[in-house]
Formats: C-alpha cells, structure tokens, sequence
C-alpha cells in the first residue's frame, strides 16, 4: 500500500513532463519550416562562423559547396576534405594570435602530397607546422611549400600556425592549395 502511494507522485510528474516534451514538436516544425531558404541565403549564413570568418573568395564558396566540413575550437580552424575530392584551394582568415589551421585529409591515396600557402599579407608568419601521416607519425616543421612522400593510404592532416622561429604578423588572410 506504501509503495502504490509513491507510484502515484512518480506517475503524474511523469505525465507533466510527457506534456512538455509535445510542445516541442510545435516549436521544431516552426523551425523547419524557416529552413526553406534558397541556397544563395544558406550558403552565405554558413560562412559566418562565431568567431572566424571564411574567406569569401569565390573559389572558397566552391569548396564549401563541394563537402568540406568546418569546425572552430579553442583557437584551432578544423577542416576536413576528403582526398578523393583533390585538387582544392581553401580560403581563410586567422583573427587573432595563436590560432591554427588543421586540414584534414580523409581517404587519402596519392603516393605524394603537395601543398602550398599563399597570402598577399606582408611579413606573414605562417608556415607547415607538422604533418601527420595514416600510420600515426608526425614530421616537421616545413615552410609554405610542402612536397611530401605518403607510404600509406588513410587520413592526412596538415597543421598550419605561426613560426616560433621568426616574427611578424600572425592575424590575416591567405589560401591553401592541396594536391
């Protein structure tokens, strides 16, 4: 008899709470339906992030509109391609000091990777950092022109940042060319 009185409390909070959760329904339809932008509008609101802004080149829309995916973390750019969709040139921005850029290369299957940075910033101080292969190995640092042997088949990343060895402007706009 005990026990059938703490059912009773238990039973109706869940009931209020199953009401709660049918009003979201309501609300996520609404939002849906606002989703019917074309997709000039969508593609420009994507390339606003909270605190980076794309490149708007062009041929940085391009890529956008061909799978590369884009995440913004704690100082560090994230970008992922995938290997099959090789040659592509990236747009973008470093906004403040310390960021780095990390291009990662999914399904990878050349036997040699080329890859160059391109700004039209004066005393830029942006270089390769490192490399990491399929099988888990770092390699570096390079400069703005990187030629590189894979062995294996698999994900690539390429980390872009500052020069600890030299000095200059680390805020500013430039372009990644990967091959």
């Amino acid at each position: 008899m005990k026990k059938s009185l703490l059912l009773i409390p238990l039973i109706i909070i869940s009931c209020k709470k199953e009401s709660k959760t049918m009003e979201t329904p309501d609300t996520d339809s609404v939002v849906v339906s606002e989703q019917t932008a074309p997709v000039e509008k969508t593609d420009s609101a994507a390339l606003r992030m909270k605190d980076s802004i794309i490149n708007n080149a062009p041929k940085t829309k391009e890529v956008l509109r061909t799978g590369v995916m884009r995440e913004v973390k704690d100082g560090q750019i994230i970008r992922t391609i995938d290997g099959k969709r090789l040659p592509v040139t990236l747009g973008e921005e470093f906004t403040r000091d310390g960021q780095e850029l990390i291009l990662k290369i999914t399904d990878f299957e050349d036997p040699t990777l080329k890859a160059k940075i391109s700004t039209k910033e004066k005393d830029f101080n942006i270089r390769f950092n490192q490399i990491k292969l399929p099988n888990g190995d770092y390699d570096g640092p390079f400069g703005r022109d990187l030629t590189y042997e894979i062995k294996n088949k698999g994900e690539v990343w390429l980390i872009i940042g500052k020069s600890n060895m030299a000095s200059g402007n680390t805020k500013g706009n430039f372009t990644v060319s990967i091959e």
